[in-house]
Order: C-alpha cells, then structure tokens, then sequence
C-alpha cells in the first residue's frame, strides 16, 4: 500500500533529519523519497518538514502528525503478525469423507493447495459414493451432495445451487443421435448410479414451471459417480451427472450437454459434520476454500439452480 510506504518514509526521514538516509534504509532513490512525502503532505493539506540544504525539521504539523503516524504503522505489524500466527494456529488431523467422483478428479487437487496454506493440517481421506456414518466411522467431515436424511446432522453449504446435468461424449451422440427432450431419454443407453439400495434410473428435469419425470434404462449401473462419468466418456451412453462432476469435461468438449433448456433436478454440496461445536476455525477455513474453488469451477453455460430441495438425491 503506498499510503503505508509513504508514511514509513516520513518516519524514517523524521529519525534521522535526512531524507537521503531514509531512502537508503528503505531502499529507494532520494527522489522517489522526496516524492513520498510531497503525496503525504498533500494528504494532510500541511507541510511536514521544513528543508534547508544541509537541514530537514519537522514542522509543527509534522511533530503533531508523527507519533499517531508511529502507532498505525506498529498497529500494522501487529496485524500482519496476527494474521499469519492465526494461520499457522490452524492446525491438527482432518478426517474427511469425499464422493467419489468430485472427490478424485477435483477435490483431491484443490486439497494440495489447502495444505499449502495451512502446512500443520494434515489429511485423512476417504472417498466413497455411499454415505458415510459420521457417528460411527472415523470422519469428521462429509463433503455430501443432496438434502440430509438425517435433520440432526450440521450442513454448512458449499455449493448450494448446484444440480444434475444431462451428457454424453460426442462419439456416442453421433451413433445414437442427440435426444431434443427429456422423453426421448426413452430411446437411449441411459447410464445409472445407485442411490443406497436403489438405482437411480427416473430422472427428473422442469422447465417454466413444468416437471417432467423420465423412467430411463441401460445397460451398465455402478455405485460409483466416477465409473459412471467414464462409462460417458468412452461413448457408452448419456449420463445424468452433477454439474460440477463434469465441469471440465464440458468445458472441454469431451462431454456435450444434452437438453440445456431444462434443468435436472437439485444436487446441493455441503459440508456435514455431527455437532455445531465440531466447526472448529479449521472446518471454516476449509468451508470457505471449498465454496471458492466450487465456484470457480463452474462449469461455463450452466445456469445455477435454486436453493436445495428436500427430496434432492443424496449423491452424484
């Protein structure tokens, strides 16, 4: 900040009487010294110092200007060392579960760069479509999409209008042709993940108050969002995925999105813990990256959907 630089300068100048010593200390030319002050009086509307050739007095508006100008920028250095001892406090074992897909393909690379920031956490990961029990596994944390089943559990949200896209890579598209409505899914090699006990296989789209359910069926299921985006990239049919799964393969052109005038049903990210008293300052820090990077990852083109609905599935 120059104001901050400008006033380190009129400090330095004032200790010694020169302004050719105070650029030496700071490292800087004489004139760009000289110049500092001249913007600070200006800021002040008072001469600061009174110059002569072999002279440099402070001004009665310097002496009065110089002990509050000491103070701010001791106040500073204080901040400064405040806010990097309060990173470095941020410390101890994180223990989180991740979905699968989301997980690997961009959670685990943005977690590098957490753990740049904050070197004193370390990590325990697990990575799984099926939910995670919070209350009897190791995990502190659930990066989970969709409502919670459980209303006890804490949500704090990451990516709350998040929601279902419809996909398939190009290679698939111009075998199969491209589905112009959600009807016409009827028609093509819908690829499918399984939801708990049950494949999610009625996928529901709305468009200008209209809600539109489609009974899909194919011929490949997993438990598992990542073989299921994969299954698409290979051109092996249409995926109905969360958007941020897909994101850069969208961005990419390996995947095309399919019927982009009808949103796919909700598919809100959050991070969920057991007990309010478990969002320590390191699970905010991390809730604010991940909401970052969310947002930043985006996929370009896809309208955020509404806050989350309550019957939302519970993964990608």
């Amino acid at each position: 900040m120059r104001m901050v630089r400008d006033m380190e300068v009129f400090v330095q100048a004032a200790d010694s009487g020169s302004l050719s010593a105070a650029a030496r200390r700071l490292g800087m030319s004489p004139a760009a010294a000289s110049l500092a002050v001249k913007r600070l009086e200006d800021e002040v509307a008072a001469p600061l110092f009174l110059r002569t050739t072999r002279s440099l007095r402070l001004t009665q508006a310097g002496q009065m200007f110089l002990d509050p100008c000491r103070q701010a920028l001791q106040l500073l250095v204080e901040g400064r060392e405040a806010a990097l001892s309060g990173h470095a406090a941020l410390s101890g074992v994180l223990q989180l579960s991740l979905p699968s897909d989301l997980g690997r393909n961009a959670v685990l690379g943005w977690l590098d760069d957490f753990q740049a920031r904050y070197p004193r956490i370390r990590l325990r990961l697990l990575l799984s479509d099926r939910v995670a029990d919070i209350y009897r596994q190791p995990v502190d944390l659930a990066l989970r999409y969709g409502a919670l089943p459980d209303s006890s559990l804490v949500a704090l949200p990451i990516a709350p209008q998040n929601r279902r896209v419809l996909c398939a890579a190009p290679a698939y598209l111009a075998r199969a042709g491209v589905p112009d409505r959600p009807e016409t899914l009827e028609k093509h090699n819908c690829l499918c993940v399984t939801l708990g006990d049950s494949v999610h296989d009625h996928w529901r789209f709305s468009r200008d108050g209209q809600d539109v359910t489609v009974a899909v069926r194919g011929n490949r299921v997993s438990d598992d969002g990542d073989a299921v985006r994969r299954w698409a990239l290979a051109g092996h049919g249409i995926a109905c995925k969360s958007a941020l799964d897909v994101a850069d393969d969208l961005r990419a052109g390996r995947l095309l999105r399919l019927c982009p005038e009808w949103s796919g049903e909700p598919m809100p990210l959050s991070l969920v813990c057991a007990d309010r008293r478990q969002i320590s300052p390191v699970v905010q820090a991390l809730r604010t990256f991940l909401a970052e990077r969310c947002a930043k990852h985006w996929p370009v083109g896809v309208q955020r959907g509404q806050d989350a609905d309550p019957d939302a599935s519970t993964r990608s």
